[in-house]
């Protein structure tokens, strides 16, 4: 038996207005859970990249997962040891397997050898026979001796004059600290520590109480603010040599700063000049810079003398120096490809986004050649980009425009793509001038050791230490932008500074000190 539903009109034009009443219901029924499954897409969509950000890979080259790799290794390489000092298998077993081991390289030919040799028999076991020499075996292993403390006495003699009773004595020599009691080796070794190392000074009282040694943490904090004030000259020579650079990296990052009753969040700036990548003469340097927090007038200040090419992410702070009418020069500047291109990457690894993925795959195209012209002279690259890059780019943008204009402007593909589309002038500048680099990473490198090291020292004291810091910083990382290692440079310089001639402290810059301590 039918139901009046079921009974259809045989009017066509009735029939069409059914329908279409129809289509609209069933729209108004499914708009409520379209609209409801696209939230909760995109609610999925947060929570994946919140959570990449909170426990995932903090960049491509994922220095997180580097390290547990690395531990998976160490833990690897423990177990096939102790399993190899097991006892032999009893007879009657099976071997177990020998595993080949990788051919070790010899150890370091700097350092000293000391000969052990074992003594010989004085005759033959066999027939007691005379013995002859054919040679000898030997086998290095690499030791190494406990650090060891001493106390310098320096005997300054007193003489007199037997004809006109005068007495002489040799001057004092000078300190690197004034009545200080300790050594250049030994505050070297302080400041490398706290700052290169990342042990706060309690740490190294602790360590230093154990191999009898007792220095209490004020001592050595007094000795670190002593050591700054007296680097200071070669502080200002360095900020003086970056800052004279054509193309300058610039960067930022927290650091916590003990207040009252809680911490509060201050801020390390670097801006490093690297002219290596295009072939620049010029040795690398970073200078460092603390404030209190992350308001634009801070950079401003630190650039007021500058004129050049500013490499740095998109922050606003940097807004006014980028302005045509600035004093002494309008900054010019240039986009980070690595900033651009880690938002696409973020949507390729988390919601696998073709669009993403494509977008990452072109981008790395162009990284592919910027690899090959790294350490030309800037004609070369420029040579070379005109002909290389200048089309991927093209296409990079009209692809990228094309896509834009499908999607909505809340999509998170769409946010990437409009990052660097508003920003296009500042990502292509590098294609006409062969001295920007593609990314901002030498200011990023700069800054790595003080983000892993804010997990040991926790915070800074205060805005005073937050300064100090920032200028052993300026001095540690610039030595090691230069091949130098930090403790022994540190070490020669404290010895040397005070009574140095101030028209020759250049020859003391980490890039000068080799040739003149060779010399």
């Amino acid at each position: 038996m039918s139901s009046d539903a079921d009974i259809l009109p045989d009017d066509i034009k009735t029939l069409r207005t059914a329908l279409l009443a129809e289509r609209v219901a069933r729209q108004a029924a499914e708009a409520p859970a379209t609209g409801a499954e696209a939230m909760i897409a995109h609610l999925k969509l947060l929570i994946a990249k919140l959570q990449r950000d909170r426990f995932g890979p903090t960049s491509e080259r994922s220095r997180r997962l580097l390290d547990q790799l690395e531990l998976q290794l160490e833990e690897l390489k423990a177990d096939a040891a102790e399993a190899d000092a097991e006892p032999v298998d009893p007879p009657g077993l099976v071997p177990s397997p020998v595993r080949a081991e990788p051919v070790r390289g010899p150890l370091p030919a700097h350092l000293p050898r000391e000969r052990v040799v074992i003594p010989s028999p004085a005759a033959c076991p066999c027939c007691n026979g005379r013995l002859v020499k054919l040679g000898e075996t030997i086998t290095e292993t690499l030791e190494v001796i406990p650090r060891q403390w001493k106390v310098v006495q320096t005997v300054r003699e007193k003489f007199s004059c037997r004809t006109c009773e005068t007495i002489t004595q040799p001057p004092a020599p000078f300190h690197p600290i004034a009545r200080g009691r300790a050594g250049p080796e030994l505050l070297a070794m302080i400041l490398e520590a706290k700052f290169g190392q990342h042990l706060p000074l309690n740490r190294q009282s602790e360590s230093y109480a154990l191999e009898g040694i007792h220095l209490d943490v004020s001592t050595l904090g007094g000795w670190v603010g002593a050591c700054t004030a007296a680097l200071a000259p070669l502080l200002a020579l360095i900020r003086q040599h970056v800052m004279a650079a054509e193309r300058l990296h610039g960067d930022d990052t927290t650091v916590p700063v003990l207040a009252k009753s809680r911490t509060s969040i201050g801020r390390l700036w670097t801006y490093v000049r690297d002219d290596r990548p295009f072939g620049g003469p010029e040795p690398p340097a970073a200078v460092f810079f603390y404030s209190p927090d992350r308001g634009g007038e801070h950079p401003r200040r630190h650039l007021a003398g500058y004129a050049g090419i500013l490499q740095a992410d998109a922050y606003a702070g940097f807004n006014e120096l980028y302005l045509p009418g600035r004093v002494p020069g309008a900054i010019a500047e240039a986009a980070c490809w690595a900033h651009g291109r880690r938002k696409f990457f973020v949507l390729a690894d988390v919601a696998k986004a073709p669009i993403a993925i494509e977008a990452v795959r072109r981008i790395d195209l162009i990284f592919d050649v910027e690899r090959t012209i790294n350490g030309l002279i800037p004609e070369q690259r420029h040579v070379a980009r005109q002909e290389q890059i200048v089309p991927l780019v093209a296409g990079l943008e009209a692809w990228m425009r094309t896509e834009r204009s499908r999607l909505s402007r809340h999509n998170d593909v769409s946010r990437a793509m409009d990052y660097m589309l508003k920003r296009w002038p500042q990502f292509t500048r590098f294609l006409d001038d062969g001295r920007i680099c593609l990314t901002n990473n030498a200011a990023e490198r700069a800054l790595r050791g003080i983000a892993l090291g804010r997990k040991s020292w926790l915070f800074a004291g205060s805005n005073r230490g937050g300064i100090r810091a920032a200028d052993v910083y300026t001095l540690i990382i610039t030595a090691k932008l230069n091949n130098v290692d930090p403790r022994a440079w540190l070490a020669d310089v404290l010895c040397r500074i005070a009574d140095h001639p101030a028209s020759r402290l250049d020859e003391l810059l980490p890039w000068s000190w080799e040739a003149c301590k060779l010399a």
